[in-house]
């Protein structure tokens, strides 16, 4: 079984996200039996379900920040994929995973993701990870 969310883009994020190859077309999250699978324009992130030890919904993400190809918090290396500022899920990992650059050298700890329904992701990756997707965590904020 696979369920595709797609990306929830915002006027304001359009022009700046198909300057780097990102459109509804190009965007979306896989969550299929055992793994997550995020393709964002050219850039992919692909992870295990039992690598999930969290989920949480947040928001509130400034333009400048996020606008545009996916985005590296040099607080903790958490990646963003940000398709507007108001809604997103942030993923945390327990080994951390690539998806920023094309090496595959940084790896993440967590993924922001705009999905148009966050609060639908969160309960089917609770559900597929039996609850350890539930916890709280300090994810990546964009």
């Amino acid at each position: 079984m696979r369920r595709r969310f797609d990306f929830a883009f915002a006027p304001a994020y359009r022009l700046p996200a198909m300057l780097f190859g990102i459109r509804p077309e190009t965007a979306w999250v896989d969550v299929g039996d055992d793994e997550l699978r995020v393709r964002f324009g050219p850039w992919r992130l692909t992870t295990a379900l039992e690598n999930i030890t969290g989920c949480e919904e947040s928001g509130g993400f400034a333009w400048i920040k996020t606008a545009g190809p996916p985005h590296l918090s040099l607080t903790d290396r958490g990646v963003t994929f940000a398709t507007n500022g108001d809604r997103a899920l942030c993923v945390t990992f327990r080994d951390p995973v690539p998806g920023i650059d094309p090496t595959r050298t940084i790896k993440h700890p967590g993924a922001t993701l705009t999905v148009v329904r966050p609060d639908l992701l969160r309960d089917v990756l609770t559900d597929l990870t039996g609850g350890s997707a539930a916890g709280t965590t300090s994810p990546t904020n964009g």
